[in-house]
């Protein structure tokens, strides 16, 4: 078998898309539903994309050409997040400057990405790091000044010395690490620019209860929120006026306390000190200032702590507690103290066990009183003991009266804590939106007014390698300038944007990028958004998917935008791995796609990309594996070809009895459903199976002519419709050859008749473990994959399975599937 003309097609239908416009979109026609497919437009960090990103790309694509062809008025755009970190170190590390080497890099990744024929509308390209697009990020930070969101404080902030910047929590990984370059953070005291997030807490929280995100980032998200109901507690200090509030979510366990911990940056941690403990936690504070939060926090380093010889009143019992400093207490978080309850809390009682503080039983479980204390702590709630009047009441009973009862006495009340901290925003770097501010001898903080931006990036800079403050600072041409106030003398602010606020709001763009005179078009806004499909990795998770949220609901407070979630439904994609690792860079295992492009044509190298495994899962790479998409591929175009070929009397010789009907119906629906689910594996091998059934009537002489029964011709252009989405140069060239006029992707569908599916539906049992639990139709001599696909759409199967193993599946075509579980 030969090998269809690959290369001579791809570059045809390339051309003839983008001479006829195929792809542009007419944003303001009205006669379609509109459907946003939005993908996470591409990081130009580096010199070129490896298939990893060719898999993220080529099933969103696949989607919208599929969507495009129910119908819909689809927008699929794309762009490049072309400033930050990585595409400034790689310019760093190659002794260019990043607008070089990130204007040679777009300019690669968009060859690479038009290779694989996607149907981007490239007329609306946004690129973050043009002045045209930053002027409006700065434009966003003024909308955020003047409404109080955004602000400059002191505070102390996580440094990563190898990047020489202030990173935001969320960029900092739970080992402590930077998550640009690994390496150790640790703090400093700076002067940064913040944008309240928190103000929006309960926002981000109640909005995910209304979109259809996966449930695995929603727990991401609500996780980092960390929104907790409970009791602020006042604790007078001894000897002081001072009072030490106290957070706790436990005030059942009030009598419990048998210490207090303050934070060893706490404002009253000197100042109650004892003159015998001074030196020592002074000592202690410094040590301190050189862990980061997340070394601070980790459940695997052990706990440390000093005695500051003070003493603190418990409210409920005018209990004497000793006052301690440890580092496992944050300033940041809460209140910056906490009362110990060490037989009620792990962290506590390890504390309280290696400095031989007391342990006291306040809770209890079951009948009678429990063991000691001294092994573990026991945190599960229960009935309270030890605890005067509120001996017997219920854990969670319990809770309620002391929390009012402190709420009599004035020494406490019912609060809400949350995790998250104000997003910070300044970075000490070149490659970034400069912060559109002046200051001003004479009137102090003052905002560029709006007509003035953008505040543009120097381009001719002597030396934008990171130094600890940022380049910009030493930048006289930049720095000086005119207060807009007063005209006297005043300075820029020399700190750019995180990135992540240039992503915050990019897919708003695309739809406005004719537009000079405002950052995007309120009625374009209202039409398009929220964005309909949404895919990119899991990764960003409690990074730029909260960002964009905030950003979002910030907007919509302010009465820019009438909706206050970016996306109705979010998809990730899988990761493609390579001899069982992700791919990197630094491993030196990427894989380049152009290679395979060339050998194989980017149709046949993006569908096997998509036959690979599930999208939302992911697969291992195997240069082999893409040989069989290409046998397939060379069978349709085989069998098409030979269809042009034939005679009229040859072409009306063939037709297609009542199972074949059936055959061609089944896969419309199974395909149809696989695109709407992002299932493309499984739809690519329903086409499989279609192809080999139309081989086998095409050559059989014996089957029976039905009056009314598709054609063979028929048939194939079923087979080419469904192929379109997921290999269109291809597919475009063999509708033609069909003797069809015009686009493919002009064309629909094909719908599927019920009717005829239950002409060959048989009744599949579904076991557990032997044990009966569902019936369900499907079609005769479905094959394993697909009957596991139907059954799990089952909620009696779904929720039987739910947190089970499964060991193996048995599948007894057209009679039983039992699934093994443990």
């Amino acid at each position: 078998m030969g090998t269809y003309p690959f290369k001579e097609i791809e570059r045809k239908w390339r051309k003839h898309w983008e001479e006829k416009l195929i792809n542009k979109v007419d944003l303001d026609a009205d006669d379609k539903e509109r459907l946003y497919v939005l993908v996470m437009f591409s990081y130009p960090s580096a010199e070129k994309l490896h298939i990893g990103h060719c898999w993220n790309y080529s099933g969103v694509d696949t989607y919208a050409r599929f969507k495009r062809m129910q119908g819909h008025n689809v927008f699929e755009p794309m762009g490049f997040d072309a400033f930050g970190l990585p595409a400034e170190n790689f310019a760093i590390k190659h002794g260019v400057h990043p607008a070089a080497t990130t204007g040679n890099s777009v300019n690669l990744i968009r060859e690479q990405i038009k290779q694989i024929g996607a149907m981007y509308d490239w007329s609306r390209e946004v690129d973050t790091s043009k002045p045209e697009y930053y002027k409006w990020t700065q434009w966003l930070f003024l909308q955020l000044y003047n409404a109080g969101a955004a602000y400059r404080e002191q505070a102390k902030v996580n440094w990563c010395p190898t990047c020489q910047t202030v990173l935001a929590n969320e960029q900092v990984l739970e080992d402590g690490n930077c998550e640009r370059c690994s390496s150790a953070v640790s703090n400093r005291n700076l002067k940064q620019w913040f944008f309240r997030i928190t103000d929006f807490a309960d926002d981000l929280l109640e909005g995910l209860d209304r979109i259809d995100w996966p449930e695995s980032t929603k727990i991401k998200q609500r996780n980092w929120i960390g929104r907790s109901e409970g009791t602020e507690i006042d604790f007078q200090l001894e000897g002081h006026d001072d009072k030490v509030p106290v957070f706790t979510t436990r005030a059942d366990t009030l009598f419990g306390v048998t210490y207090m911990v303050l934070a060893p940056e706490h404002p009253l941690t000197l100042k109650i000190s004892a003159p015998d403990n001074i030196e020592q936690v002074k000592e202690y504070i410094k040590v301190s200032k050189n862990l980061t939060d997340i070394e601070r926090l980790s459940t695997k380093r052990e706990k440390s702590g000093v005695f500051t010889g003070a003493y603190a009143i418990n409210p409920v019992n005018s209990e004497r507690i000793p006052v301690w400093t440890a580092d496992y207490v944050l300033g940041t978080y809460g209140t910056g103290s906490v009362m110990a309850v060490p037989a009620h809390d792990q962290r506590d009682h390890e504390f309280a066990t290696k400095y031989s503080l007391p342990i006291r039983q306040v809770i209890k479980s079951g009948g009678g009183e429990d063991d000691s204390m001294a092994e573990q702590a026991f945190e599960d709630y229960g009935v309270m003991v030890n605890s005067g009047q509120f001996d017997g009441n219920s854990s969670k009973n319990g809770q309620n009266k002391v929390t009012q009862w402190l709420d009599d006495k004035n020494c406490g009340r019912a609060t809400v804590n949350y995790r998250l901290r104000d997003w910070i925003i300044s970075r000490q770097r070149y490659w970034g939106a400069p912060i559109p501010i002046i200051y001003c001898p004479k009137c102090s903080v003052v905002p560029v007014p709006e007509d003035q931006l953008p505040v543009e990036l120097p381009s001719q800079i002597e030396d934008f390698s990171p130094k600890g403050s940022s380049p910009l600072g030493a930048c006289k041409e930049f720095m000086e300038t005119s207060c807009p106030k007063c005209g006297g003398e005043a300075q820029r602010d020399p700190d750019t944007m995180d990135t992540f606020v240039d992503s915050s709001w990019y897919y708003l763009r695309y739809l406005s990028t004719e537009f000079h005179d405002r950052p995007f078009d309120r009625d374009r806004v209202h039409n398009w958004l929220p964005t309909h499909v949404y895919v990119g990795g899991p990764e960003h998770a409690t990074a730029h998917l909260i960002y964009t949220r905030y950003i979002i609901k910030f907007l919509n407070s302010q009465g820019f935008i009438d909706f206050d979630e970016p996306a109705d439904k979010l998809v990730h994609q899988g990761i493609i791995t390579y001899k069982g690792m992700r791919m990197s860079k630094s491993k030196g295992n990427v894989v380049n796609p152009d290679e395979f492009i060339e050998k194989y044509g980017s149709d046949c190298f993006r569908m096997y990309l998509m036959f690979m495994g599930d999208f939302t899962v992911g697969g291992d790479w195997s240069d082999d594996g893409i040989k069989g998409i290409r046998r397939f591929l060379n069978r349709v175009w085989t069998m098409v070809d030979a269809w042009k070929n034939s005679t009229d009397e040859e072409r009306t010789e063939v037709s297609v009895c009542d199972n074949d009907r059936v055959m061609m119906h089944s896969t419309i629906k199974a395909v149809t459903t696989d695109f709407d689910r992002f299932h493309f594996n499984t739809a690519i091998a329903r086409l499989m199976e279609f192809v080999n059934h139309l081989y086998k009537i095409a050559s059989d002489e014996d089957c029976i002519s039905f009056e009314g029964v598709p054609t063979i011709e028929e048939s194939l252009d079923v087979l080419i419709k469904l192929l379109g989405p997921l290999a269109p140069h291809i597919s475009e060239e063999l509708w033609t050859m069909m003797g069809h006029k015009g686009t493919l992707f002009e064309q629909s569908i094909p719908n599927w008749d019920e009717a005829i599916l239950k002409l060959d539906e048989v009744l599949l049992i579904v076991q557990i473990n032997g044990k009966l639990i569902d019936r369900i139709n499907v079609l005769r001599d479905v094959n394993k994959q697909v009957a596991e696909e139907l059954v799990s759409e089952s909620a009696k199967v779904r929720n039987k399975l739910e947190g089970k193993k499964i060991k193996k599946v048995i599948y007894v075509p057209n009679k039983i599937i039992n699934f093994v579980v443990m």
